[in-house]
């Protein structure tokens, strides 16, 4: 019989299109398997090499210009995700 770990849902992770068009094959909604959200850039980057990169800094922290969102709530690296979350991945918008 499978643990506690196999049977959690998996995280529906939604791109921005800017973050799409960058990597050729990618999609706008992906299911992931995470418990943090550093995990889930983990399993993006997995996917989509360099994903990762453009989404976490060195420090590390999530990149000024990204924001990552569950539940309405924004998320830093070690921000839980609970159990068939739907979180959103966005980059900033500016203008002048």
């Amino acid at each position: 019989m499978a643990g506690p770990s196999a049977a959690a849902r998996p995280i529906a992770v939604v791109l921005a299109p800017a973050l799409v068009s960058l990597f050729p094959g990618s999609t706008m909604r992906i299911n992931v398997h995470a418990a943090t959200v550093d995990q889930l850039i983990d399993a993006l980057d997995a996917r989509w090499p360099g994903m990762g990169d453009r989404l976490r800094d060195s420090s590390p922290s999530v990149r000024r210009h990204i924001n990552i969102f569950c539940n309405g709530e924004r998320l830093g690296l070690g921000a839980p995700l609970p159990d068939g979350a739907e979180v959103f991945v966005l980059t900033a918008v500016s203008g002048g």
